[in-house]
C-alpha cells in the first residue's frame, strides 16, 4: 500500500521550517511527500528545494483555499492513500504503521483520523478533530475530548479504535478511489468545514470512517487562521449552513436550518458582550452568503435515502450552556 502524504502551502516558509523535518524523519522511504502550494510570495519553495529534494511539488497559479487547493492538486498525485495534512501538524514515530494496519486489515475503511494533540500543550487533545468527529442533533461538529471550546486532557479515555462521523482536515487519511468517488471537496468552501461536508456525503454513500487512537500527531492549530479571526468566524457559520442543507434528509431540513440560524443569533450576542463586534458582523455576512447561495446548494443535494443516522441524539448546545455537561461521554 503506496500513502501520499500531501502538504498544502501558502507563505508557510515558518511552518515548514519547523514542521517538514519531522515528517520527512518519519514518513518510510516507500511513501512519498507532496506540497500543493497555493501561489505564494514567500521562499516557500525555495526553501523546499534547497533542503528536501526527495520532496515533490505541485505549484497551483493562484491561492485556492483549502479545498479548491487539494482538489486540484491531487489530480496530479498517484497513491493507494492520501494523507492530507496540514502544514502546521507535528508527526510522530511509526505513525504511518496503525493506519496501514487498519486500511490493509478493512477495505471498508474509507477514511482515517488519528490522535489529534495539542503541540502547544501536548498533555491535552486539540480543538481541530481530537479523538474523533462527530454531529448533534442541530449538525453542530464536535469531538470526543473537544466540546466547543472545552478541550480535555489526553488521560488513555479514548484509547479505542471506533467508527466516527467526521475526520479532521488537520490530518486525515482517505483511499484515492473514495475521493474520487465523491469529487473531492465542495470548491465553494475555500476552508473551514468542508472535511464535515465530505465526511458526511462518505457516510451517506455507505464510507467508513474511523479513528485509530494509537496513531498520534500534534497539531499547532491556527497556523493559517486565527481562531478570533472575524473571516474564519464567517466561514464556519456559512459553510456549516451550506453543510446542513447539502447533506440533511428532507424532513430535517426545515426544523434544523430554522433551529441553527437561530442559535447562530444567540452566538451573535455572546459576541457581542465579549466585545467582537466584528464578529457579529461575520456572522451577518455569512448569512446572506448562506441565503444567496440556496439554489447552488440545493443543486448539490444528492443523498443517499439509506444513510446511516447522521447524528447523535443528544444538542450539545443545551447540555454545554444549560447542563454544565463540558466533556464528550
Amino acid at each position: 500500500m503506496k500513502i501520499a502524504v500531501v502538504v498544502l502551502n501558502w507563505n508557510g516558509r515558518s511552518l515548514l521550517e519547523e514542521y517538514l523535518p519531522v515528517l520527512v524523519k518519519n514518513t518510510d522511504n516507500s511513501d512519498d511527500i507532496y506540497i500543493i502550494d497555493n501561489n505564494s510570495t514567500d521562499d516557500s519553495i525555495e526553501y523546499i528545494e534547497n533542503n528536501f529534494r526527495q520532496i515533490k511539488i505541485v505549484q497551483l497559479e493562484e491561492n485556492n483555499g483549502f479545498a479548491k487547493g487539494y482538489n486540484l492538486g491531487l489530480k496530479d498525485i498517484e497513491a493507494d492513500v492520501y494523507c492530507l495534512l496540514n502544514s502546521d501538524v507535528r508527526v510522530s514515530e511509526n505513525w504511518l504503521d496503525p493506519i496501514k494496519k487498519e486500511y490493509k486489515k478493512n477495505p471498508s475503511t474509507a477514511i482515517i483520523q488519528p490522535k489529534i494533540l495539542d503541540d502547544k500543550n501536548k498533555t491535552h487533545f486539540e480543538y481541530a478533530g481530537a479523538a474523533g468527529g462527530f454531529i448533534d442533533k442541530y449538525g453542530y461538529a464536535y469531538a470526543r475530548g473537544r466540546v466547543f471550546d472545552t478541550i480535555e486532557k489526553d488521560n488513555g479515555q479514548y484509547d479505542d479504535d471506533c467508527s466516527i462521523n467526521w475526520a479532521s482536515g488537520a490530518c486525515m487519511f482517505v483511499r484515492k478511489e473514495v475521493f474520487d468517488n465523491l469529487g473531492g471537496f465542495d470548491d465553494d468552501y475555500f476552508a473551514h468545514y468542508e472535511e464535515i461536508d465530505f465526511c458526511w456525503r462518505a457516510i451517506n454513500k455507505g464510507f467508513e470512517i474511523k479513528y485509530i487512537h494509537n496513531s498520534t500527531v500534534y497539531h499547532l492549530g491556527g497556523g493559517t487562521l486565527d481562531n478570533s479571526s472575524p473571516f474564519k468566524t464567517y466561514l464556519n457559520f456559512r459553510n456549516s449552513l451550506f453543510t446542513l442543507l447539502k447533506n440533511l434528509p428532507k424532513e430535517k431540513l426545515f426544523t434544523v436550518i430554522f433551529t441553527r440560524l437561530v442559535l447562530d443569533g444567540l452566538a451573535g450576542v455572546m459576541f457581542f458582550f465579549k466585545g467582537k463586534f466584528k464578529n457579529i458582523l461575520a456572522i451577518i455576512k455569512a448569512h446572506f452568503s448562506f441565503y444567496s447561495g440556496l439554489r447552488k446548494m440545493c443543486k448539490k443535494r444528492g443523498f443517499n435515502s439509506k444513510t446511516k443516522k447522521y447524528y447523535r441524539s443528544t444538542s450539545i448546545v443545551k447540555s454545554y450552556y444549560l447542563k454544565g455537561n463540558n466533556k464528550f461521554d
